[in-house]
């Protein structure tokens, strides 16, 4: 297919019959199809996410749904940031063409807890550990948008490393024809990765949540300095981030690159990630790097 310009003003969409005329007519006109599934609270990481998909696609689908099924019941769904006004002018500067925002009854007539689609050789450990259920979430989500907006690109930040490889599992089991396309961290002067959940941040514990990027900062150095024993860059990730009296640590785990299995070794040749979640204040953040390889 063609790419072509995205004309006229933004859409929004609330329903999936309305997505689906929308997609449909852009099809008419030959143009492709780039999906970025977000759960709101736009920032310039999303931003991101749709510039690099109107420079690959003809019209940009932004969804905009606050998932309950990825959420735990001791965990944020309630008060999640829901900024629906900046989200709408977030997704107009980046090139959308429409935005697709609708209610949980909507995705889930039935309820949320009918039918999943689960993961589970990459979902049960790390995040998958730390929030029971939140990948079975993730990707029964993802596979609805698929199958309702029919991408023939999907873009995700890899910030979220584990979820960008869990989906791309889910793809490629299921043969579900959408390109998964991984867009880099964005990150703020200091270093540390952008995420909606920073807004719960205040300013003593916001100086404090930079320890994460820069353990992984240090990992990386120890990795490209000749450091090889994948235990020894954890004991660095761990001693960092418990150097830091806001942050609590919750995991630091350095793994193949593609399997998320445990490394034993690092460096040349060998394909490895580390990983990082931690408590810092009132905000659980993630972050990660692929090691120098």
């Amino acid at each position: 297919m063609v790419k072509s310009t995205t004309s006229g003003p933004i859409q929004t969409r609330a329903t999936i019959a309305g997505v689906r005329e929308a997609v449909a007519l852009a099809r008419r006109e030959g143009r492709t199809i780039g999906l970025v599934p977000t759960m709101g609270a736009l920032h310039a990481g999303h931003l991101r996410l749709v510039e690099e998909a109107r420079a690959a696609s003809g019209l940009v689908v932004v969804s905009i749904f606050v998932n309950p099924t990825q959420f735990g019941p001791n965990e944020d769904f309630k008060r999640y940031p829901r900024t629906p006004d900046a989200d709408l002018a977030l997704c107009e500067a980046g090139g959308a063409g429409v935005v697709f925002a609708p209610e949980v009854e909507e995705m889930y007539p039935n309820g949320p807890s009918t039918t999943f689609v689960e993961v589970p050789s990459l979902s049960d450990r790390l995040e998958g550990a730390s929030r029971p259920g939140h990948f079975r979430g993730v990707a029964t989500v993802v596979l609805k948008l698929f199958t309702i907006v029919q991408p023939d690109l999907a873009f995700f930040g890899a910030k979220d490393y584990q979820q960008l490889q869990v989906i791309r599992r889910m793809v490629a089991d299921l043969d579900v024809p959408v390109d998964v396309r991984a867009v880099a961290t964005v990150r703020e002067p200091d270093g540390l990765a952008m995420s909606s959940r920073n807004r719960y941040l205040d300013a003593d514990h916001r100086r404090a949540a930079v320890v994460l990027s820069k353990a992984l900062g240090l990992a990386s150095e120890a990795v490209r300095e000749g450091e090889r024993h994948a235990d020894r860059v954890r004991q660095i990730l761990r001693d960092s981030i418990e150097s830091e009296p806001l942050a609590r640590l919750d995991y630091a785990e350095v793994a193949d690159a593609d399997t998320l299995e445990p490394a034993v070794e690092v460096g040349p040749g060998r394909r490895a990630v580390a990983l990082i979640a931690a408590r810092v204040g009132p905000a659980r953040l993630i972050d990660n790097a692929v090691l120098p390889g």
